[in-house]
């Protein structure tokens, strides 16, 4: 819901921070690697309940995430193949935040990091649907032209996600409140995605 406004205020500060990478010479799947592994340390971070140092780990993953697509198009290297590994890493990640604070404190998480796991299989699977059969007829991306894949919009996205990455850490003994009301939302972006999916597909078959 929000990314239509931050994402517009983070191109020019990620556009310089790929102008300085493209000059040592980084290729865009290297910072996407690059991201990824710093982001998975916050795994055992988090296992440690080191949520500080872990909120470092998932902040610079944010921030890699973010300069891979901008060093990619500075240097007209943007591929389907980096834009896959790009969005791939990226569920993984989520993933691995989740179970750390799961692996945290089990008795306290688990219930709740299992419910926000199902509510990000609704999320991430209707995006990744869609984008496939927005691809196959087409279909413009007129807000998020920087996108590898088309970007359905929903309640909660990439921001928002971030954002619920953040209060996690920084109030970790609300970690099961703050994941099932995130969980909520979540669900609630599968229900929309899913009805406006299905309705614009229809439209273009009739």
């Amino acid at each position: 819901m929000l990314d239509r406004w931050t994402m517009p205020l983070t191109q020019a500060p990620l556009g310089r921070l790929a102008a300085g990478l493209a000059k040592w010479g980084a290729r865009p799947d290297q910072v996407t690697l690059g991201a990824f592994l710093i982001g998975m340390l916050a795994l055992p971070l988090l296992i440690l309940e080191w949520y500080g140092l872990a909120l470092v780990a998932i902040l610079l993953n944010r921030l890699g995430d973010g300069v891979d697509g901008a060093l990619a198009r500075l240097t007209g290297q943007a591929t389907d193949a980096g834009g896959f590994l790009d969005i791939g890493l990226d569920f993984v990640f989520y993933a691995a935040v989740v179970l750390g604070f799961a692996l945290a404190d089990p008795s306290a998480n688990a219930l709740a990091a299992a419910f926000l796991l199902f509510a990000f299989i609704g999320t991430g699977t209707s995006f990744l649907a869609f984008a496939i059969m927005a691809t196959r007829y087409g279909l413009e991306r007129p807000r998020f032209q920087q996108k590898a894949f088309y970007y359905l919009h929903g309640l909660t996205e990439g921001t928002e996600t971030i954002l619920a990455f953040i209060l996690f850490c920084l109030f970790p003994a609300h970690f099961a409140l703050l994941a099932t009301l995130f969980a909520v939302a979540c669900l609630v972006t599968t229900a929309t995605r899913l009805w406006g999916g299905y309705h614009t597909l229809r439209g273009l078959q009739q």
